[in-house]
């Protein structure tokens, strides 16, 4: 029934019928041309055997495994029944050749001139349609053009030779390229062209229809979209010359059967002439693709979203004035070999060794955040990799001397992926390229690795293990309670990986105050002990919040040496404009390493001025060495930078010495005052900060660092929205709505205070008493790497192959984050490439961007308009010369209703597997299907395709009804759960 509606559907005919069965057969078949004089010629034969459902993709001519006896029985075949009729005008005789027996069946004439013709037009030099209305006109078979006398007597040429005359040379293919997805059964697609490029070139020919960027390609007519046929003197360079011609072409917004048509003339069977019309059928290597990037269109559709809607990230942010300054970037020579680093330094001393040579060395060294903790501290985290990459040559050539260069870790992991949709192991390889002599130091929040939740120590093994083999030479671990019990995981593995180990402590209260005397000296010199017994080569002095006072760094440095023998790094933040005060006073003390930022990503929240720092110390025997010029062109170089990311600075304009109140780390000062700000908050800050302090003094007097610091700001957040008091906090009889986040420290889940939490806001908080100290990793079971990988793959749409060890290391710290990061690069591309004001802030038309997509391939891409129509902007960009459009629908704008979507993955969903029609819909809701049962059919171009039932199940929803279109990926039924 299903065959006879078809039939019926594409020929108006329901009838259908059996043919002789050949096994192995070969689809060969004659072009006659006949005359309304008697004559009738062949022009030889051609091979029409690679096929698919009896429809030809693949001819060529003359057919390559029959010989001249064959060749000459099979024309004299075709002619003598042509005679036999009297035909007249253009037609083919078709046969199946058995391939084993070499016997010949004729199955069919078709009287018309068919698509394949070109072919035979190719190697005769018969215009077959020309001859076709010469012949219509009278002309005669056997007279040319040429032919004196041509056109007496009323006898009309018909540009047609005659038989002894006709003679083939060389050998013809051709493809038919169409708009079937091959990856989806074959099945037809329809749609816009965004995208249409053909090949060109001696030897190739084009037959098109409306093929062009911007053609509509409708559901309701044939698939073929162009016919390009190769021409060459032999078999082998007709195929080549194919070949180059379909990888020539660019067809995009439909799919199309370019990448399965290279693979079918590419084959050796194909070339050998040994294909039979089973050839598709059987050889499912004709269907192994490499994976087609689309990269120009893809990033074309991301700038085209931007430029009408605007970045996301860019929602009730101030546009600033564009356009932007080019950064100035300072030349480098870049063909001067890399000087000799700190890296390999490491590397020839090894871990131990090294730390021994930090000690010994009397210049103090020093370590430049710029590319992590600064711009965290300034704007959010937002600096993204494209604005990294040019300047970082210039660090390994002109700044050697640096000890390191801070650039990984902390909040830019998170951050990269979630808002930059960058991925931060690409950003890491491509620094670590370009500075392959400087150490680079990443922040890693012992076990919470680079989240805000505690991990199983597997995973934190997993993640250290992959961020040392791409590149990170120094890892600053740190516990967000000072807890050296939750850092061993991260500290043994880092250990293990053979990296730097250097083990922070995270600094709070007053060293010096009586008032909060657990953080005395005493405190901090026994966290230090600990770290060594647990291995670390370095320790550090973590002042996250910039609150150290110079007296007190000065006795923590002295303290630490004297206690522990180890090499001391100092880092801070600038938040109460004193900072470098406290630097200097910690290299005074002793200090081995210390952190800075250059001078135009200094101050503020950020550290304090690494260039002012050595200028301070140039010529004394703590002299860092690092050139003046050359820390001020790199410094002048992300002073431009700096102007793209304005919308995203904190309303601060100088130091405050409020951070000794509330404690607030300046990474975080910038993100609490950016979630202020989405929460309708940012013009009560004030009530913010003095929450935040009143968080932590109900809490306990605990470390601010993240993920603790998060805890905190989230209450503070919470109690100035709801505008609560601290003492209703704590009132038992008050009830609150605690974050999840407390609720989870609170319990234990990111470590325990040496002294505990507070136990009346535990009782509060948990409904229970507080719960005994315990190691979080211990409560978690080990993760099973491979199901996660699986699952990470099918949630971020990746096949399993893609899903590396470093990408399932970022879906074990974010899972929803990286598939979400996954999702975005499937259909944008890698946006990385983007220059910064493009990534924030769209194009203007005449605006021209280069997007260096990989080594020596730059697309050149210029706006040249936008037009509205109906809802939708139709932009219009120019890219490396050809006229590209895209469509976006215009947020705000009225849109016809849309159905619902098919979620990638949920085994619940049946969604259309391509555009279409729905024909019948077998099921309804309620009823029970099994396996294998037919739920509903779909037609699109002739083409009517059974979806079945891949299990048992019942029915929940049915969603569409028979006439109803739907598109690819539409939902069409729901099971039960």
């Amino acid at each position: 029934a299903a065959a006879r509606r078809e039939a019926l559907a594409a020929f108006g005919n329901d009838e259908v019928y059996f043919e002789k069965l050949v096994q192995r057969a070969r689809h060969v078949e004659v072009q006659i041309l006949g005359d309304r004089h008697g004559n009738v010629v062949h022009l030889f034969e051609r091979d029409c055997t690679v096929q698919r459902r009896n429809q030809k993709v693949v001819e060529r001519a003359p057919a390559p495994y029959l010989d001249d006896a064959q060749r000459q029985a099979l024309c004299d075949s075709a002619i003598r029944l042509m005679q036999a009729v009297n035909y007249t005008h253009a037609g083919t005789v078709e046969f199946l050749m058995d391939a084993d027996s070499g016997q010949f069946y004729f199955i069919e004439v078709n009287p018309r001139i068919q698509v394949e013709h070109t072919v035979t037009e190719l190697i005769t030099g018969v215009d077959i349609v020309k001859a076709q209305l010469r012949i219509s006109e009278g002309g005669r078979i056997g007279i040319t053009e040429d032919d004196s006398g041509a056109g007496e007597s009323g006898t009309h040429a018909s540009g047609v030779p005659a038989q002894n005359n006709i003679r083939f040379n060389g050998t013809a293919v051709q493809c038919r390229i169409t708009t079937e997805d091959p990856e989806n059964g074959f099945l037809p697609d329809y749609g816009r062209l965004s995208v249409y490029r053909s090949a060109s070139g001696f030897g190739i020919r084009l037959d098109a229809g409306t093929a062009y960027s911007g053609a509509v390609i409708t559901p309701y007519y044939d698939s073929l979209l162009v016919k390009v046929t190769a021409w060459a003197p032999t078999a082998r360079e007709s195929v080549q010359r194919m070949d180059r011609a379909l990888r020539e072409f660019r067809i995009r917004g439909v799919a199309s059967n370019l990448q399965f048509l290279e693979n079918v003339i590419n084959h050796p069977e194909f070339a050998a002439g040994t294909v039979t019309t089973r050839f598709i059928d059987t050889t499912p290597e004709l269907l192994e693709f490499a994976k087609r990037r689309d990269r120009g269109s893809k990033l074309l559709g991301f700038m085209a979203g931007v430029t009408v809607n605007g970045n996301p990230e860019m929602a009730g942010r101030k546009m600033p004035e564009l356009p932007f300054p080019k950064p100035v970037l300072p030349r480098v020579d870049l063909s001067r070999p890399v000087p000799l680093g700190s890296r390999d330094r490491l590397k020839e001393l090894g871990p131990q060794r090294f730390a021994q040579w930090m000690l010994d060395s009397k210049p103090v060294l020093m370590t430049d955040t710029t590319l992590r903790d600064a711009h965290q501290s300034l704007f959010a985290t937002r600096m993204r990799t494209a604005d990294m990459l040019p300047i970082a040559p210039f660090y390994a050539r002109e700044l050697p001397q640096l000890f390191s260069l801070e650039c990984w870790g902390g909040a830019t992991f998170d951050v990269a992926m979630r808002f930059l949709k960058e991925d931060p192991w690409q950003r890491l390889a491509q620094l670590r390229e370009r500075v392959p002599n400087i150490l680079f130091q990443m922040l890693l929040r012992g076990a919470n690795g680079v989240g805000y939740t505690s991990y199983a120590d597997n995973v934190v093994q997993f993640f250290v293990q992959q961020a040392a083999e791409a590149g990170v030479d120094l890892f600053r671990v740190f516990d967000a309670l000072n807890w050296v019990r939750n850092m061993r995981v991260s500290i043994d593995a880092v250990l293990e990986a053979g990296a730097l180990c250097e083990g922070a402590i995270c600094y709070t209260g007053d060293l010096f105050d009586p008032a909060r005397s657990k953080y005395d000296l005493k405190y901090y010199v026994g966290i230090a002990k600990e770290l060594q017994q647990a291995g670390v080569h370095i320790l550090a002095i973590k002042d996250m919040a910039g609150i150290c006072r110079p007296r007190a760094v000065a006795a923590l440095v002295k303290a630490l040496k004297e206690e522990t023998g180890l090499p001391v790094h100092f880092h801070t933040h600038d938040t109460s404009g004193i900072a470098a005060a406290s630097v200097l006073a910690a290299v005074e003390a002793g200090c081995d390493a210390v952190d800075g930022a250059l001078d135009a990503m200094s101050g503020l929240t950020a550290q304090p001025n690494l260039s002012a720092m050595a200028a301070a110390l140039a010529g004394t025997e703590r002299d860092p060495g690092l050139s003046q010029h050359a820390l001020h062109q790199a410094s002048t170089y992300f002073e431009g930078v700096r102007r793209f990311y304005a919308p995203f600075e904190s309303d601060i304009r100088s130091g405050t010495a409020d951070v000794y109140r509330h404690e607030m780390p300046g990474g975080q000062y910038t993100n609490l005052r950016e979630q202020a700000r989405a929460m309708g908050l940012e013009h009560r800050w004030t009530e913010v900060s003095q929450a935040y302090a009143d968080v932590n003094r109900l809490f306990g007097d605990i470390v601010k660092v993240t993920p603790t610091s998060k805890v905190v700001g989230d209450m503070a957040l919470m109690i100035v929205a709801n505008d609560l008091t601290p003492a209703q906090v704590t009132d038992q009889a008050h009830e609150v709505a605690f974050p999840e986040s407390v609720v989870s420290l609170f319990k234990g889940e990111l470590g325990f205070p040496p002294d505990g939490f507070p136990q009346e806001l535990s009782r509060k908080v948990l409904k229970t008493g507080p719960p005994a100290a315990y190691r979080p990793g211990d409560h978690l079971a080990p993760v099973d790497l491979e199901a996660a990988r699986d699952k990470a793959a099918q949630a971020g749409g990746l096949p399993i192959e893609e899903m590396d060890d470093r990408q399932l290391a970022s879906a074990l710290m974010y899972p929803k984050v990286a598939a979400d990061f996954h999702q975005h690069q499937l259909k944008h591309g890698d946006v990385s490439v983007l220059p910064t004001p493009t990534f924030f802030y769209g194009m203007k038309p005449g605006d021209e961007v280069a997007l260096e997509i990989e080594a020596g391939k730059t697309l050149l891409v210029s706006l040249q308009t936008i037009h509205e129509e109906e809802g939708l902007a139709k932009v219009q960009f120019e890219m490396n010369g050809q006229s590209r459009m895209t469509s976006v629908a215009r947020a705000g704008a009225a849109t016809a209703a849309q159905r619902e979507t098919a979620e990638t993955g949920n085994p619940l969903h049946v969604g259309a597997p391509m555009p279409g029609a729905i024909v019948t819909v077998a099921v309804t809701a309620g009823q029970q299907v099994q396996a294998g049962a037919t739920l509903l059919s779909l037609e699109a171009m002739k083409m009517e395709t059974h979806m079945t039932a891949e299990c048992d199940g019942v029915i929940e929803r049915v969603l569409v009804k028979p006439g109803d279109r739907v598109q690819a990926k539409d939902l069409l039924v729901v099971w039960h759960a």
